[in-house]
């Protein structure tokens, strides 16, 4: 089992955001988290990567503990988050160099070319990232979000504000990556379910419905 979420509930100061909500995740599959905005998903992302605590409940990623032993699930883990964060002012293959080397990963070089092969960024990998248009961001964010070779997945909201084009394009590439990782992926868009996941769970208010 590659995401098992035990009763997570988590508040921001009166609300609820999360309340008591269980889920697993299997090895191999690609499972959309699909509901409205604020119903939660970005929250419960956040907790899975160990980016933000939850209030209560317990999360494991691959048998490890997001609580207990944050760095072996960050290890095990890839993020794109719905503000995929940049370094604007650096080139394609300057940052993704930068982002093997923080992941320790052999062969820095060879990963990053191979990356670049993957996502589709060839044509553009000699320019700065501020140049580059968002389908073409994306990709670098999804390229460093796999660059350590992660068991999982985690893409909140990966194909917002693209033109049609550039949708199909990051989809064939989910599903490419899906083929050998675990992939849970955030959306308000009933399309891209059909079109990537062999799942769905749906969350509303916070609850899983």
């Amino acid at each position: 089992m590659s995401i098992e979420v035990k009763n997570i509930t988590k508040f921001y100061n009166e609300q609820t955001a999360l309340n008591a909500v269980n889920f697993t995740i299997n090895k191999g599959e690609i499972v959309g988290f699909l509901g409205p905005n604020g119903a939660g998903k970005s929250t419960m992302m956040k907790i899975i990567t160990g980016y933000i605590p939850p209030n209560s409940g317990k999360i494991y990623v691959c048998g490890n503990s997001v609580l207990e032993n944050p760095f072996e699930v960050k290890k095990r883990v890839g993020y794109l988050p719905e503000k995929n964060p940049l370094y604007m002012d650096m080139y394609v293959r300057e940052y993704l160099t930068f982002v093997a080397q923080i992941h320790k990963v052999k062969d820095v070089e060879k990963r990053v070319e191979d990356m670049i092969q993957l996502v589709g960024l060839c044509s553009e990998s000699h320019k700065k990232i501020h140049q580059l248009s968002k389908g073409y961001k994306q990709r670098v964010g999804l390229a460093q979000s796999i660059i350590h070779d992660p068991e999982v997945l985690i893409l909140d909201e990966p194909t917002s504000g693209l033109d049609p084009n550039q949708i199909k394009e990051i989809r064939d590439v989910i599903v490419s990556i899906g083929k050998q990782k675990t992939v849970l992926l955030s959306t308000h868009i009933m399309q891209e379910v059909e079109a990537m996941c062999s799942r769905v769970i749906i969350i509303r208010k916070g609850e899983i419905v």
